[in-house]
């Protein structure tokens, strides 16, 4: 018992904590397999990692700062016929993260780009990235804060520490000079540094609308976004608006033990 504890006790000290737990488990399952010792400490050692990778995964999705946990399973696909899912799925393998490469998803309000993006960015962080998100106005208003704290320098510090940023929403809400000019001062600590993923309802060209008018700002910001980009346009209508309509319409239709001809 006492060598027991003392082993428990040097497994913590080393900071093994599953390996503390569960080693009288696995020593009992390897005795009766009769594993050698090299195959009892293996098994240990990879529920150890296993544990470990999940606490990690956690950490980071927790840190990411998701408004809501959507998964690529999830995603309705029939409702979005003209996109192509196979291109999705691609992208969350997460390949175009090491090349700094940048998706931007285009389409309407309603057809799934904020989703799409979510999951991509929980799939990196299962993949050991480091993710932040922000909706376009919630990153502007955090540059807004910093440089009243005068910790600009520490927030794109920050920035230039994640492998994927999301910003959601670009181009919803027009943005004063200000608020444009540190937008751009975003995009330009991202460029060749880190991935972005951006949602957005204009296309290219209304860009100019939402950063106060300033045409050579907003095509200054495109050059850098649109280097090694891959768009996505998606075609449709608000499938939630359908799914609400559908649901609405499900509440109101009579039910199989109401007779239609009473009234």
């Amino acid at each position: 018992m006492n060598e027991r504890l003392l082993l428990t006790n040097y497994l913590r000290t080393l900071r093994l904590p599953t390996m503390a737990m569960q080693y009288s488990e696995v020593a009992r399952q390897c005795s009766e397999e009769d594993l050698p010792y090299d195959e009892f400490l293996e098994r240990l050692a990879e529920r150890e990692i296993l544990v470990r990778g999940e606490k990690a995964t956690a950490r980071r999705i927790k840190q990411a700062d998701f408004p809501a946990p959507k998964e690529l399973s999830e995603f309705e696909f029939s409702a979005v016929p003209h996109l192509n899912k196979q291109q999705i799925l691609e992208f969350a393998r997460c390949e175009f993260v090491p090349r700094k490469g940048n998706l931007v998803f285009l389409g309407a309000p309603g057809v799934g780009k904020t989703h799409l993006s979510i999951s991509i960015g929980r799939e990196a962080c299962r993949r050991g990235h480091r993710v932040k998100f922000f909706t376009a106005a919630g990153l502007v208003n955090t540059y807004l804060e910093a440089r009243e704290e005068r910790q600009v320098l520490r927030l794109e510090a920050n920035i230039r520490r994640c492998d994927v940023i999301i910003v959601d929403e670009l181009g919803y809400i027009p943005l004063d000079k200000i608020g444009a000019e540190h937008l751009f001062s975003f995009f330009s600590q991202c460029y060749e540094q880190v991935s972005l993923i951006v949602t957005t309802n204009l296309p290219f060209a209304d860009w100019p609308q939402t950063f106060a008018g300033d045409e050579r700002l907003a095509g200054a910001l495109l050059d850098r976004l649109t280097h090694r980009v891959q768009i996505v346009d998606i075609q449709g209508e608000s499938y939630r608006l359908q799914a609400s309509l559908n649901a609405q319409q499900a509440s109101q239709a009579p039910s199989e033990s109401e007779d239609p001809n009473v009234e």
